[in-house]
This record gives C-alpha cells, sequence and structure tokens, in this order.
C-alpha cells in the first residue's frame, strides 16, 4: 500500500510539473508574440515613409532605385515575419484551448468547413467528391472544424491552376477508429519529404508558387495529437497529395 501511495504522489508531482512546464511555455510564447509585434509594426510603418521620401528625391538614379530594391525586400520579410508571429499563436492557441470532446457530426462538419472556403473556390472548377456516409467522431467541434478546414484550405491551394481541380474526402470507420483523407491533384511534393510536412514553418514549395508560411499543417498536427490522431501524407511531385488522418474513439452508428 506504502507503494501505491508513493507512486500515486510520484504521478500527482508529475503531472503538476508538466501542467507548470506549459503554462511557461505558454506564458513565453504569448509574450514573444506580442513584443515583437511593436518593432515589426515600425518596420513596416518607417520603410513605407522612407520608400515614399526616396521617390520624391530630384533626379533619383540608381543608388535610390537599389535602396528601393532593399526597402521593399526589407518589407516584405516584416510581412512575412508577421504572419510566422500570427502562426505560432495559433498553434499555440490549438495546444492550449480547453478539449471539450462531444459526438461530432463529421458530414457537417465538413460542409462547414467548405462554407468558410466558400472565396476560395470562387471563380475556379473545383470537382468535389465527398463521401455519401459519413461516421461520427468524439472531438472537440470547434477544433475538428479547424483542422478540416486547414487540410481543405491546403488542398484549394495547392490545386489552382488544376483544370479541373480534384478533391476527394472520404473516411471509413476501422473498428473503434475513422480513417479520414484528403486527396487532391495538385502540385504534389517528393515522398521522401513527406515527414517535413507537419513541422512548424516547413515548406515543400517557393513562395513566389505559394503562398503561406508552413504553420497550418503543423496546427493541425497540434490538434490531431490532442485527441490522441495521427496524421501522414504521401505525395508525387506533379500528382497530387493525400494526407491521411487516423482518429481514434469513433461513435458506431445506432443499430
Amino acid at each position: 500500500m506504502a507503494d501505491v501511495q508513493a507512486l500515486q504522489q510520484e504521478l500527482a508531482l508529475a503531472r503538476r510539473q508538466l501542467a507548470d512546464m506549459a503554462a511557461a511555455q505558454d506564458a513565453f510564447m504569448q509574450r514573444v508574440v506580442h513584443d515583437l509585434r511593436a518593432p515589426l509594426r515600425h518596420v513596416t510603418s518607417y520603410g513605407a515613409l522612407v520608400q515614399e521620401l526616396l521617390g520624391e528625391l530630384p533626379g533619383a538614379g540608381e543608388p535610390v532605385a537599389e535602396a528601393l530594391d532593399c526597402l521593399a525586400t526589407m518589407e516584405q520579410s516584416a510581412r512575412r515575419m508577421a504572419l510566422m508571429l500570427d502562426g505560432l499563436r495559433a498553434i499555440a492557441d490549438a495546444g492550449r484551448a480547453p478539449l471539450q470532446p462531444v459526438r461530432v457530426d463529421l458530414a457537417a462538419a465538413l460542409h462547414e468547413a467548405r462554407t468558410l472556403l466558400a472565396g476560395a473556390e470562387a471563380g475556379r472548377g473545383v470537382q468535389w467528391q465527398v463521401d455519401a456516409e459519413l461516421p461520427a467522431v468524439q472531438a472537440d467541434p470547434a477544433l475538428l472544424r479547424q483542422l478540416l478546414r486547414e487540410l481543405l484550405a491546403n488542398a484549394l491551394k495547392f490545386t489552382r491552376g488544376r483544370e479541373p481541380a480534384r478533391i476527394a474526402v472520404r473516411a471509413q470507420q476501422q473498428g473503434a477508429s475513422v480513417r479520414i483523407s484528403v486527396q487532391d491533384n495538385g502540385a504534389g511534393f517528393e515522398p521522401e519529404r513527406a515527414g517535413q510536412v507537419f513541422g512548424v514553418f516547413e515548406r515543400l514549395h517557393r513562395e513566389s508558387e505559394f503562398e503561406g508560411v508552413g504553420a497550418g499543417l503543423a496546427m493541425c498536427q497540434t490538434i490531431a495529437e490532442r485527441h490522441g490522431a495521427r496524421l501522414s501524407a504521401t505525395a508525387q511531385p506533379g500528382e497530387g497529395c493525400t494526407v491521411q488522418l487516423d482518429w481514434p474513439a469513433a461513435y458506431t452508428s445506432p443499430g
């Protein structure tokens, strides 16, 4: 009995220490994101002002033109860093939001995610193929919608230029879990780089081709891990990508 009590005390202590570490990490992240915004605003604001002043110089020649190019690059980099900070905050928020799992209708969650992406789809010929029968899952509704929205947004982004763009969403119950897949016919990537896809700020394409800072799928990974789910991706260059989500503890259909 004494051994059991000692183990319980050690477990309680370990949990408190983990909670304290998580709180400290969250406080650090919030501070970094907040404190870096002011200097970034100064860079973008004063950079634009200097560009304007240089452009008004009489007889501006090649040195001024080079300075303007440097200022434009500086401003672009500052804006990119601001987006990276936004990404870090989104990942942190997904990691610390209260987890309130309930039975979620996967079809309804997908519909809501697609509705939020109507602007990204407007004017494009996107062919959707979504399974008619989708199982329910046990999840925090808001976080699951956020994850699905990001996966669909990713598919829409990387199928730009495809005529038509094809995106298939499938879900199959396998015992106590559900396997959800989002498949597209977009740009794809080298198969050996699949392990990088869900890393923070990992990008597999040039920014000139596809916008983004590489934080969206990292946020998806955070949400999946909090639910005990697993994300993976397979692809071929120019032949599209399939993101697979193995979600545990699904509800079974009644009857």
